[in-house]
């Protein structure tokens, strides 16, 4: 299951994680987004204990958007050790999503 983060939680749930991180920045009112979404629900489902699933609403979180220079959603994030290590923009098949997150884990 996909974790909601906000701009205040953003630094301990991704950037301090143990584990690899994947972030959804994403809109409500964002087609492709809403195409994603359950997309990413079911990921954070398979690899949970593996790695983290968060989504970031850019529209109440700019901060933490504006940080990450997102100017595109759905845009993903990969994370490892607090770093972007891959990133995809645009609304993709799940496999292309989960075979970037294999590559890191």
């Amino acid at each position: 299951m996909a974790i909601n983060v906000t701009d205040a939680t953003f630094q301990e749930v991704v950037l301090e994680s143990e584990v690899p991180v994947i972030v959804d920045f994403w809109a409500v009112w964002c087609g492709p987004c809403r195409m994603v979404g359950p997309i990413v629900e079911e990921i954070g489902k398979e690899y949970e204990g593996k790695a983290k699933v968060v989504k970031l609403d850019v529209d109440n979180n700019p901060a933490s958007a504006n940080q990450f220079g997102i100017r595109n959603i759905p845009t993903i994030l990969y994370f490892k050790g607090g770093q972007v290590v891959d990133k995809q923009v645009g609304a993709v098949p799940k496999a292309v999503i989960v075979k970037k997150l294999e590559a890191i884990l």
